[in-house]
């Protein structure tokens, strides 16, 4: 008898160590610190940050840290790889404390607390119930990519975006994909199609699939106007990818097919079965968990120093964590270490993502300051002699989501066109279709442009895919979606 715990608990109980030291360094802080921050915000009042008070130079540190995931891999991979979380906090610093020091340390750390609870945390702690959830689903059996079982896969793929969310789904297809393309030589463009598939354009139908419809729920908008408006362009984009995709792929296959145990005879096709279905079951918890979040509002939760952190989102982050927990404790451990299951993707994406929510906060306050702001030339193109462009707001709503957090854009050009949900589902139609599409569709023109896309290039990675970089992998968005997004362009928002 031996009590050594299994593997995948191991990996659990290191990351936990490793992310709990920070975390409770900050507790400890915020702890410390809270008396004089609620005598404080009593004597001043809740900070506010005005976007008409920042110049475009405090855009720098976010374009530092894209920059950095972009270059530094190609120009210093090493250092890249063992110090990117250090590179990344330098970012974080060098905006927290020029901020802290001209606007003052309660707005500072009003800011930091602002994002840091009602965005970062729920954002990795969701990231994480379905990194661990879906990791712990096996499809074992023979899985052999051909162009036909691939182009399959990325259509259910899709599908399935709109119903569990472009994460879920990608973090559950993404692995099965992988392994029935071990045999291939060129796989790198059936990651890419995945993300622009599965991880984007697929989670257009309804709320549960991408954050900005989430938001647009949340505001009014009805749960099924995405799925009657959107169908008809996301049907479009999709066809014409998994098109594009399956000729691609035959061509490559045809060119180098690669040898699989089952092509060549050495072994006896084996059916497909699920291991760990359990956690299909959880899956759905999760979906619940996440609408609690939008359809119970209690009026009752926490006020950390002006920042509310509502009841419903306590609960449905509590939830999230006993899923994941769950999931360890019910999943077997063979069938993760099977499935290549390890921690480094999320802690990578932790880590990056900690950085780009912190800053982009002075993008998206000048971005809120509407015409007033340092980007106000962008929100003043959208409308022309008071009416709105559809074809503007589509691409400015996409050009901004490539590369700052789609949600936030989406209600920036919601509140922009008006932001009363019966106007814009009835008079103004076009107009809010067209801010739905750029939001979702163009999440898919960076590898930061929507939350699985930096998951599933790090999960293919660690596969030993040798994924394109930042700027390789917008050479494939910009070739094969820009000419796309422009014939949606023309065919329903001009």
């Amino acid at each position: 008898m031996t009590n050594a715990c299994p593997p995948s608990h191991r990996l659990a109980r290191r990351l936990s160590r490793r992310l709990s030291r920070p975390v409770a360094a900050l507790s400890a802080l915020a702890v410390a610190g809270l008396p004089q921050l609620a005598l404080a915000a009593e004597a001043a009042g809740a900070p506010h940050l005005d976007g008409r008070q920042l110049g475009a130079i405090w855009v720098v540190p976010f374009a530092g840290i894209l920059l950095s995931i972009a270059l530094l891999p190609l120009l210093t991979p090493t250092v890249w790889h063992h110090h990117f979380g250090k590179i990344a906090a330098g970012w974080a610093l060098a905006f927290l404390v020029p901020f802290a020091a001209l606007f003052g340390v309660d707005l500072a750390a009003y800011e930091l607390l602002h994002t840091a609870l009602l965005e970062y945390i729920p954002f990795i702690v969701l990231l994480t119930a379905l990194f661990t959830v879906a990791g712990g689903v096996r499809i074992a059996g023979s899985l052999v990519g051909t162009p036909m079982a691939n182009t399959v896969g990325l259509a259910l793929g899709t599908a399935l975006a709109s119903v569990m969310g472009t994460t879920g789904a990608s973090m559950l297809l993404i692995r099965p994909l992988l392994r029935a393309n071990e045999h291939r030589r060129h796989k790198v463009h059936t990651v890419v199609f995945f993300i622009f598939l599965v991880s984007n354009v697929g989670g257009s139908l309804t709320p549960l699939g991408d954050p900005p419809l989430f938001l647009g729920f949340l505001k009014g908008v009805d749960f099924f106007w995405p799925t009657v408006h959107l169908f008809a362009p996301m049907m479009l984009v999709a066809a014409c990818l998994l098109a594009i995709y399956f000729a691609l792929d035959l061509y490559l296959h045809t060119k180098d097919p690669g040898k699989h145990p089952l092509i060549e005879g050495v072994h006896e096709r084996e059916p497909v079965r699920i291991e760990g279905a359990v956690n299909l079951l959880l899956l759905v918890a999760i979906v619940g968990a996440v609408l609690l979040s939008g359809v119970w509002h209690p009026d009752a939760g926490v006020t950390i120093f002006h920042v509310h952190v509502p009841l419903e989102t306590i609960v449905s982050q509590a939830l999230l964590l006993l899923i994941t927990g769950l999931s360890l404790k019910l999943t077997s451990a063979h069938s993760r270490r099977l499935n290549a299951f390890t921690w480094g993707p999320i802690v990578e994406v932790a880590k990056l993502f900690a950085a780009i929510f912190l800053t982009i906060i002075p993008a998206i306050a000048i971005l809120r300051a509407g015409t007033e702001g340092a980007l106000g030339a962008i929100i003043a193109a959208v409308n022309q002699n008071g009416q709105p462009v559809p074809a503007a707001y589509f691409w400015a709503a996409g050009i901004l989501s490539s590369f700052l957090d789609n949600a936030p854009t989406y209600l920036i050009f919601f509140n922009t066109a008006g932001g009363d949900p019966q106007v814009l589902m009835k008079d103004l139609a076009v107009t809010l279709t067209a801010i739905s599409a750029g939001a979702v569709f163009m999440g898919a023109n960076s590898y930061i442009g929507n939350a699985p896309n930096f998951m599933v290039k790090a999960i293919a990675e660690e596969r030993g895919v040798k994924m394109p970089s930042f700027f390789g992998y917008m050479l494939w968005s910009f070739g094969i979606l820009v000419p796309l997004f422009v014939l949606v362009t023309w065919v329903f928002f001009r």
